[in-house]
């Protein structure tokens, strides 16, 4: 891991940032918008937001270069895969420059950030092999017929991606879009662009991609119902709350009924019973996997379930690791956590711990702003344990999206299950129990789209993560995400 570049970044912010489209920069028409660092509470730069023209001008760069074939054309597949590992390359090149930028603008510790960045370029070179492998299928007709299947792109994409991930959850969309030939239009949050921005212009200093292909605007998420509504918009992907996902549904519906696939909340549980092979190791991982990030993470286990023989030694070990937990500047290596994302998100957190206790909730740790040294002019909250949770309580039910830990007791398995899906979130699940057959029955038994037994949080980009009930539609990463943007056609041929 390289450095900081925090003088390169102090440069590059200042001068204000715009859109990109058939591969220009442009200042967009619509609003200032001024980002903040939230371990200060200062600018750190501004760009111009897209107006509805902006967006009409994106959409239509996107839909002729996806007409034209430059890269959408069968016979660019194996350029399509050259090029896409030119950018996994270039990310890596420059993976200080993005972290730097990420770490400023969303608070997540520097070594998160670069954990990102990579991971974006391991994308990258994971879906430029995709490229030529999304294979059709001969369908066993009656009669004297040929029938086989096909896969086309979808077209023109456009992708909203969140603020807790910038960088990576961008690429969770842009690289199974391009592998597959479509051409994107794609917006961050607001709150933080900056990173994606410069990823775009180090692809298009590159000029690897052809004009079109990729574009970019930048906005507040009110104004990007022109683009989500959009009747030269053939797909919609996001990431975000399931608010706004039920409102891209009724723009697909109330437009040309495009494709949509939503990554949305979740409300994950975690369960450990007195069985778990190593106890210790339990908690630790539940800790850790919990707070990094500082627990602005859709999948993360907010839930903890606890069986109640190991109940108190389970509490004493989280307040352990609390005790030990350092919240501070994000580019600090003793650093733990970062803070939070912005001002608003950082109230609202509060604003649910508040909640909590009001709902008779136990504290067991945290649950106050640290204002340590530096740390008082950012949006640094301490790791906040509640406990002697139950199941009714709104910070058990409801997303909160920070570092607050709800732990619940239970007495055996049938309880554990039925607590655990009494949500209507279903992205994520764990487990930790030594007992292989309870294993295998209580991850049957979850609605989650990811179970996880004795390690909570695994990723690859070879297996799918999607969730269940309103933690949206469709599947990203692995073969299944090809599915998104592609569309199938059957072809007869009568002989």
């Amino acid at each position: 891991m390289r450095p900081a570049k925090l003088q390169w970044a102090a440069e590059w912010l200042a001068e204000c940032k715009g859109l990109y489209r058939n591969g220009a920069w442009a200042p967009g028409r619509g609003e200032l918008v001024e980002s903040v660092n939230p371990a200060t509470g200062q600018v750190i730069g501004v760009f111009t937001s897209a107006s509805p023209a902006d967006i009409d001008l994106a959409v239509g760069a996107a839909r002729a270069a996806f007409e034209s074939g430059a890269w959408s054309g069968r016979r660019q597949l194996k350029a399509r895969g050259r090029a896409m590992r030119q950018i996994a390359d270039l990310i890596r090149d420059r993976a200080d420059e993005l972290s730097t930028l990420e770490t400023l603008d969303n608070g997540k510790l520097y070594s998160e950030s670069w954990g990102d960045v990579i991971d974006v370029a391991d994308l990258f070179d994971y879906y430029a092999g995709w490229v030529d492998k999304h294979y059709g299928e001969v369908n066993p007709v009656a009669g004297d017929f040929l029938s086989y299947t096909v896969y086309e792109p979808v077209g023109v994409v456009a992708q909203i991606v969140p603020w807790n991930f910038p960088l990576d959850m961008a690429g969770y969309k842009l690289t199974p879009a391009l592998a597959m030939g479509n051409s994107v239009v794609i917006k961050p949050s607001s709150v933080t662009s900056f990173s994606l921005i410069r990823l775009v212009e180090i692809i298009d200093q590159a000029e690897i991609l052809p004009p079109g292909v990729l574009n970019l605007i930048l906005g507040p998420g009110r104004d990007a119902g022109h683009l989500t509504r959009h009747p030269d918009v053939d797909k919609i992907a996001f990431t975000g709350s399931t608010q706004v996902g039920r409102a891209l549904v009724r723009d697909s519906a109330a437009s040309n009924l495009k494709t949509v696939s939503l990554e949305l909340g979740g409300k994950s549980p975690n369960i450990i019973f007195a069985d778990a092979p190593d106890l210790d190791a339990a908690i630790d991982r539940s800790y850790q996997v919990m707070f990094s990030g500082k627990g602005e993470k859709c999948s993360e286990p907010t839930r903890l379930l606890v069986e109640c023989e190991v109940y108190d030694q389970v509490l004493a070990g989280l307040k352990a690791h609390a005790d030990a937990w350092k919240v501070g500047d994000p580019f600090s290596a003793w650093s733990n956590q970062g803070p939070q994302v912005s001002r608003d998100h950082f109230e609202k957190i509060l604003e649910y711990i508040q909640i909590g206790k009001a709902e008779g909730a136990k504290v067991l740790t945290g649950g106050t702003r640290n204002t340590d040294g530096a740390n008082s002019a950012g949006f640094y909250l301490n790791p906040t344990i509640f406990y002697d949770c139950t199941a009714s309580m709104r910070i058990v039910q409801e997303e909160i999206f920070g570092p607050v830990l709800t732990v619940i007791p239970f007495s055996g398995e049938a309880e554990a299950v039925a607590i655990a899906n009494d949500s209507p979130y279903g992205l994520a699940a764990g487990l930790w129990t030594n007992d292989i057959a309870r294993s295998q029955r209580v991850a049957n038994a979850l609605r989650a789209g990811q179970v996880f037994i004795n390690r909570y949080g695994c990723y690859d980009h070879a297996s799918p993560f999607g969730g269940w009930k309103e933690s949206g539609w469709g599947q990203d990463l692995a073969r299944a995400s090809l599915n998104l943007y592609t569309k199938a056609k059957a072809i007869w041929y009568s002989y």
